[in-house]
């Protein structure tokens, strides 16, 4: 219901944010932590397969080769100069990728993604998803305003929208108050980003491997990646009915933010008051990154 009254508030943010309240104002029974535990793991993992069938290889491919090798400097330049500033600040490993990911790729659901991976703590993820939230929400009105300062036709706005804002539901917003036409590049540009989890993942997962030395070692490629990938090429066949893709829409939200809330509901806000201002100092350089490397991008292409 608060979703529906402001889109641009993620279900994702609204649901970690009731779990990190409900923990903390009530003690939860030890009944309810295996629940929890599968929530956070295995419904985050099937909700990141649902979202693969949210893209189609066609509008993506139909952006055209100049603008696919934008999209790959956005989301790899901005994990990269992330990574790099992150550990300039002084900030944990696991929290500076939660927030490259989850700035440079597609928001929460890249965060949650990257956790299934890595296996961060609450408090990073937590924290990670909100700064997503708060900074990508403020680029609503930010890139609009900007992209008519700057005088960029509609499209080229609609383009940088869908290049530099964090979330899929920003995007959105964003370029919905630039025009239809904006909207409709901002979409395709997003999703070509949301593409990009999955190769970003294995390389995650490979250098993971590479670390762990003789123990237990994860998969190459995580087997909840080779499902976001089948549904990709599923969607694109064109073989899934649209009844069948609004349910499978409406269920990956539903699984995803039922992760959410189990990951708040391991998180104690005590512990969150020692996060400090470094993450939030390198939110807004990814933010600033990602959005630079898209504008820059699309006027050499657009």
């Amino acid at each position: 219901m608060l979703h529906r009254a402001v889109p641009s508030v993620s279900a994702l943010l609204i649901a970690i944010v009731l779990g990190v309240l409900l923990a903390n104002v009530v003690r939860l029974p030890a009944a309810v932590r295996p629940g929890l535990a599968v929530s956070a793991k295995r419904l985050l993992r099937l909700g990141v397969v649902l979202l693969g069938l949210q893209l189609l290889l066609s509008d993506v491919i139909g952006l055209g080769a100049g603008m696919l090798v934008v999209v790959v400097v956005i989301v790899v330049g901005g994990i990269a100069a992330t990574l790099l500033v992150g550990r300039l600040l002084g900030v944990s490993p696991a929290q500076r990728l939660l927030i490259a990911c989850g700035f440079s790729i597609c928001g929460a659901a890249a965060v949650a993604a990257v956790d299934g991976v890595v296996d961060a703590e609450e408090e990073d993820v937590v924290t990670a998803v909100a700064l997503v939230v708060v900074f990508g929400t403020l680029m609503i009105p930010l890139v609009p305003l900007s992209a008519a300062a700057l005088g960029l036709p509609e499209q080229v706005g609609g383009l940088w929208a869908g290049g530099a804002i964090h979330e899929v539901a920003q995007v959105v917003a964003a370029g919905g108050a630039m025009g239809t036409g904006a909207l409709a590049a901002a979409v395709v540009v997003k999703l070509a980003r949301v593409l990009m989890l999955a190769p970003v993942l294995a390389v995650v997962s490979w250098r993971l491997r590479r670390r762990t030395g003789g123990g237990r070692r994860p998969p190459l490629v995580p087997l909840f990646v080779v499902g976001f990938l089948t549904m990709v090429v599923l969607r694109s066949s064109g073989l899934v009915p649209e009844a069948v893709l609004g349910l499978a829409e409406a269920a990956q939200v539903g699984l995803l933010s039922a992760a959410m809330f189990a990951l708040g509901c391991g998180v104690r806000i005590s512990a969150l008051r020692t996060v400090g201002a470094r993450p939030v100092l390198l939110a807004l350089v990814s933010t600033i990154v990602v959005a630079g490397l898209a504008l820059g991008g699309i006027l050499l292409v657009a």
